[in-house]
């Protein structure tokens, strides 16, 4: 594996999941993975979006944007998946291997949106749909990420506080790099979404654990939470909240908007990257300051 200051992924196979939309988060951060060198793996599933009011996207108009932005020499491959299928996740990993025979990155971006509800109305279907989707898919693909990247085939069970010692130092240049996604639950309520945010705090309250059991084998795990940005839900034409809270919410934002797919896709670029090699286990908030109080 071969790379420079100026393509620091070069070498280096990255599956981004959720890449339906070229106004998605996921799209964003294929693009500037592309554009750091990396050879890319697109997951999508267009079947959610077209029930979303923002619509599904063309995915010939995907996969040239981020065709576009492969360096020299890099490969692109996708494949659609259904994330609620509990082999979903293997069947995808094992795809994003094949592209080039090893797998790097992994960045678990996919999430179901919608048919949420307050916790007066929540229903056992409403809970486990979104679990599926956004906890355990994403659970499900780190471990089968984590057995690509390494090699193994199987660990002892293990017990309750036992930890992988590690067999020397790691070579710090030549770790994976995991991103799960989480929302903005931490910082305050997220009325009418009951569902949505308990699966993203499932995975924000598990980024230590499961960072400090891959971190042995050489793999570095953050989460990442974008805060609010607008990959369409937030259009007057195509958002199912109220424009009138939208609009005050706007104006009350720091730098007077919200987040764009290319904010958090800058950070996922430079921890994916050299530079970032040495934050392991964070939940790292990238909301321009909305998250501090002046967002509502």
């Amino acid at each position: 594996m071969t790379n420079s200051a100026h393509l620091p992924l070069r070498g280096r196979t990255a599956l981004v999941t959720g890449v339906s939309r070229r106004r998605g988060i996921g799209y964003a951060i294929a693009v500037r993975l592309a554009g750091l060198g990396a050879d890319l793996f697109l997951h999508h599933h267009r079947a959610h979006d077209s029930g979303q009011p923002w619509g599904a996207d063309d995915l010939d108009g995907v996969r040239e944007g981020v065709r576009a932005a492969l360096r020299p020499g890099a490969v692109l491959g996708d494949l659609g998946a259904d994330l609620a299928d509990p082999d979903a996740p293997e069947r995808l990993v094992a795809a994003a291997r094949d592209l080039t025979g090893s797998l790097h990155v992994l960045v678990c971006n996919h999430a179901r949106s919608g048919g949420d509800g307050s916790i007066l109305d929540m229903t056992a279907e409403r809970l486990d749909g979104h679990w599926a989707v956004n906890t355990r898919s994403t659970l499900l693909l780190t471990s089968h990420f984590a057995r690509a990247f390494t090699g193994l085939r199987g660990t002892p069970p293990a017990r309750p506080g036992d930890r992988q010692e590690a067999s020397g130092p790691l070579d710090e240049h030549a770790t994976g790099r995991v991103f799960w996604t989480t929302s903005g639950q931490i910082h305050g309520p997220m009325v009418g979404e009951v569902a949505y945010a308990a699966s993203k705090a499932a995975l924000a309250g598990l980024t230590a654990t499961a960072a400090a059991e891959l971190l042995p084998h050489g793999i570095v795990l953050n989460t990442v939470d974008p805060g609010p940005v607008n990959t369409g839900y937030l259009d007057p034409e195509s958002t199912d909240r109220d424009p009138e809270v939208i609009g005050r919410v706007l104006a009350a934002t720091p730098f007077g908007r919200f987040g764009e797919p290319a904010d958090p896709a800058r950070l996922v670029g430079w921890l994916a990257s050299d530079g970032g090699r040495w934050i392991v286990g964070q939940v790292i908030t990238s909301d321009g300051g909305f998250s501090l109080g002046t967002g509502g």
